[in-house]
This record gives C-alpha cells, sequence and structure tokens, in this order.
C-alpha cells in the first residue's frame, strides 16, 4: 500500500498484514483500546502521542549525550552575554536545557492542546451531525461512537504532524510561539546538526545563531507580559473563524470500511478545515501575521545586530532563517493542510526593515520601549513606511501615551 502522507495509522510504521493473524490481532488490540480509552476532549491526545512517538522511532531520535548538554548550555550563557549591549529587555532564561525530538513534543503538549481544540472539536460535532436526526434516538450509547472515532482520527493526525515538526525544529521558540516552559531555553541538538549540514557552515555558528535565537525569543517573551497571551489569542481567533467542510468529511468517512483495518490508513482529514471568507476572518489572519511578523522581525534584527562583528557566517545564517520562516518548513505545512492554520510571518522582511529605522531613529530603549504596550506596536500599514513610523511622535505627549489603551489621541 503506498504511503499517504495525512493518512491516519494506528501505532506502528506499516499497516497490518491482513494475513498474519499475530499482527491482525495486535491492530485490533489497539483499535479496542482506543474505543475503550478515548479520553476527554475532542482530541485523543494519548494516540497522538503514540503515533509521534510510533514516528520518530521509525526516523530516529538521537539521545542527547553530555557533550551535546554542556555545549546547548554554553552557547545560550554566550548567546546572553551577546544580547546584553544591544537590547533593553533583560535576559529571559531560568533555564537552559538540550531536549531530543520526543521531549520537544512532550514540553509543548500543552499549548498545542489550546490551539487545536477548539478546531477539533467542530470536526468532531460536524462528524456527529452526519447522522441523520431520526437515528441518533436509535443509536443510544452508539452516538458516542462516532465523537470517539473523530477524536482519534483527528488525534492520529496531529501525532504525524507533531511527529514531523519534532524532526524539523530546532528550538522551543523556533516556530514563532511560545510553546515552551516559560523561561525554560531549549536547543534540539540532532535538528540543529542536521540543519547546519545541509547549509554546509560550521555547526557550532550554527548552534550559536539557533542559541541567539532562542535567548532574544525568551528576553521577548519573559518581560513583555502581555505578549504571550497576545499572540496565542491572534492564533485562537483566526483558528475560530475556520470552518468545517462537511462534504469532505462524508467522503474521508465513506473510505472507511469497518471490516477492513487497513482502510483508517487511507483516512485523510486534508482539506476539511478551510479559513472563512469574511471580512473578520481577514482581519483575523492579518492580525495573526502582524503579530508573528513584528516577533520574528525584532528576533531577527537584534540577533544579527548581535552577531554582526562577531559571527562569521551570520550574514547567510540571517538570510537561511528568514527564508526558512517565510516560506515555512514541509512540517509547517503539513500542519497547515491538516488545521487550516499557518504559522507564517508573510511580512518578515519588512518587519526586519522597520525594527531596524526604529532602532535607528529611537536608539535601542526606544525600540524596545514599543513592547510596553500592544498600541504602541506597528499596524500593517506601518509596514509600507517605516521610516515615517520609526520618526519619534514629538505631537504625542506622555499623557497621551499613558492613555493609549483608552484609544488614539485626540487631535
Amino acid at each position: 500500500m503506498p504511503d499517504i502522507p495525512f493518512g491516519f495509522s494506528l501505532p506502528g510504521a506499516q499497516p497490518p498484514d491482513p494475513s498474519d493473524p499475530q499482527q491482525m490481532q495486535q491492530f485490533m488490540a489497539q483499535l479496542q483500546q482506543m474505543f475503550a480509552a478515548p479520553g476527554s476532549g475532542p482530541v485523543n491526545w494519548d494516540l497522538a502521542r503514540q503515533v509521534a512517538a510510533s514516528q520518530l522511532s521509525a526516523t530516529g531520535d538521537p539521545a542527547v549525550n553530555m557533550l551535546e548538554r554542556h555545549q546547548v548550555e554554553e552557547a545560550l550563557r554566550l548567546a546572553d552575554l551577546w544580547l546584553d549591549p544591544v537590547c533593553a529587555l533583560p535576559s529571559g532564561i531560568h533555564k537552559s536545557v538540550a531536549w531530543n525530538r520526543n521531549e520537544w513534543i512532550f514540553n509543548t503538549l500543552d499549548v498545542w492542546k489550546k490551539l487545536c481544540e477548539p478546531i477539533a472539536g467542530r470536526m468532531v460535532g460536524a462528524m456527529g451531525d452526519l447522522v441523520p436526526e431520526e437515528a441518533r434516538a436509535q443509536l443510544g450509547p452508539m452516538q458516542s461512537m462516532v465523537a470517539t472515532l473523530g477524536g482519534a482520527l483527528f488525534g492520529g493526525q496531529l501525532g504525524q504532524a507533531f511527529g514531523q515538526l519534532a524532526a524539523e525544529v530546532l528550538s522551543a521558540g523556533d516556530i514563532g510561539l511560545p510553546l515552551g516552559p516559560a523561561g525554560t531555553a531549549a536547543l534540539v541538538p540532532s535538528n540543529i546538526k542536521a540543519y547546519g549540514s545541509g547549509l554546509e557552515l560550521p555547526e557550532d555558528q550554527v548552534r550559536l545563531y539557533v542559541a541567539l535565537r532562542e535567548a532574544a525569543h525568551q528576553r521577548l517573551f519573559g518581560h513583555v507580559p502581555w505578549l504571550r497571551a497576545h499572540v496565542l489569542n491572534a492564533v485562537e481567533t483566526y483558528a475560530n473563524g475556520i470552518t468545517v467542510n462537511r462534504e469532505a468529511i462524508e467522503e474521508a468517512m465513506s473510505r472507511v470500511d469497518p471490516t477492513d483495518p487497513e482502510s483508517m490508513q487511507a483516512m485523510a482529514l486534508e482539506g476539511i478545515f478551510t479559513p472563512e471568507d469574511t471580512p473578520q476572518q481577514k482581519a483575523g489572519l492579518a492580525r495573526l501575521e502582524t503579530a508573528l511578523a513584528l516577533v520574528e522581525g525584532w528576533v531577527g534584527h537584534v540577533v544579527d545586530t548581535a552577531a554582526a562583528d562577531r559571527l562569521p557566517s551570520v550574514a547567510a545564517l540571517g538570510e537561511a532563517f528568514r527564508r526558512r520562516r517565510a516560506a515555512g518548513g514541509p512540517a509547517e505545512q503539513t500542519f497547515a493542510a491538516l488545521v487550516g492554520l499557518e504559522l507564517r510571518p508573510r511580512r518578515l522582511r519588512e518587519a526586519g526593515a522597520l525594527w531596524t529605522a526604529v532602532a535607528e531613529h529611537r536608539g535601542i530603549p526606544g525600540r524596545d520601549a514599543l513592547w510596553d504596550h500592544p498600541d504602541l506596536l506597528p499596524t500593517d500599514e506601518d509596514f509600507a513606511d517605516p521610516g515615517a513610523f520609526a520618526r519619534p511622535r514629538s505631537d504625542w505627549d506622555i499623557s497621551e501615551l499613558d492613555n493609549l489603551g483608552d484609544g488614539p489621541p485626540e487631535g
């Protein structure tokens, strides 16, 4: 059977062989376990973890050795020292760690739950609606199996997406969201090594550049109290406007044959979730993209400034990271196809130019003071003319800035 990129599978790299009684017995036991212990909520997170772990065991998840842990700790310590002169925000690192790929999943899963469960809930509800109303009373307790099946399908596919993401991410803050525990700076050594070899750049320089980015993320999210909720709320607001394509669900369900376990392997959820084409949804997307671009643009600007005279490959690394974040890696594309949610800062270069202009006009303290309140930050329109935004607004006095939360100054 051909590999299906977005297909659901129970834990295990390959579907069972119907001619092998032992494989079929194991598969049916797993299937029974799935329905016996579905867990709470619209996603079977236990299954998601199992599928991700199974995928990583097939592709490889090298353990972190003592040398790598030391290298990560030293890189993050040096990164914080380099950032001090170019950043008004103090260090946000309370703990420096090196994670393997499974540890990245384990330590970021709580945030993924908040982001994915509202979307999954709509899918599970839509699956239940496919059952005719007159038949629901006859089904009785069997109706709950629809929700269980939906939670398992979504959990299995999320597990595959997480397994792919875990094989690509370089650090806790690599995709621009505060996924890990607050104050914990984390790098993934095996992924950094693979990424560096693809760039044909020295591994120690790649590791230090990733450490600089992680340390900058920690400063931003650690010392801007409102930012974590602002970014996650922007994601959640946009996700709430994603609708369920009921025809796609019906077609996907029609491919499942209860007597043929292999049909579960072909159960694909790609295309089930689509953004609403409404003014509110477009505004939500713009808010999300602006938030991600401002965070990523600031991080890139600060890191490139800190490393400019110290890291020989800083120009090549900076350009590689901008392209990587703007395009999104294969795993991010998988995640976007699955849940209809893209986590890409589309205006990354414009945001970087804007932060550079602000630093030139207002200095480092003036640049970082913009993070004091969300209403001080540039808007999407400001990206078009960074110089105009960056010039100090002498016509605004201190009392007006203090009242920004109540609306724009009168005048």
